[in-house]
């Protein structure tokens, strides 16, 4: 651990059906040594399903951070948005989307479904892990505490 680091590591919740995106993105992580835990779905309905800690689910953690693609099988990413947004328990999450377009910016901001930051597929990597860094600093103030 670096002396940075306070308190428990940052949980995130990465939602994300491409194995090699998701494995990119979790090597990012560790490779510039952000503390973390990542937990991995592949679509929209196990993304509620791990947010609400239903069935296999039930023990799930509670994400710090979601990293959620918006282009997932079963239900999309902007559903998952609006669901997030719109359930009290869930709603102070921060969200950054992960997308090919930045078309999907101005979407989201008409139907109002905010979000932190937005990352552009392929995904820089250092400014990734800038996102996520900044998001853990500000999250240790409030979330993550020892």
């Amino acid at each position: 651990m670096t002396s940075e680091t306070v308190g428990r590591p940052m949980e995130i919740l990465l939602v994300e059906d491409d194995l090699e995106d998701a494995g990119l993105t979790m090597d990012a992580l560790k490779d510039r040594d952000v503390q973390c835990r990542v937990s991995l779905v592949r679509d929209g309905e196990e993304a509620m399903d791990f947010l609400r800690c239903r069935g296999v689910y039930a023990r799930a953690p509670r994400p710090d951070l979601i990293l959620l693609d918006l282009k997932l099988p079963k239900m999309g990413g902007r559903e998952v948005l609006a669901e997030i947004r719109s359930d009290d328990d869930l709603s102070s999450i921060p969200v950054v989307v992960l997308t090919v377009s930045r078309t999907h910016q101005e979407i989201l901001a008409s139907e109002n479904l905010h979000v932190e930051d937005y990352l552009i597929k392929p995904v820089d990597l250092e400014q990734f892990v800038s996102v996520v860094k900044s998001l853990r600093k500000y999250l240790l103030s409030d979330v993550i505490l020892p």
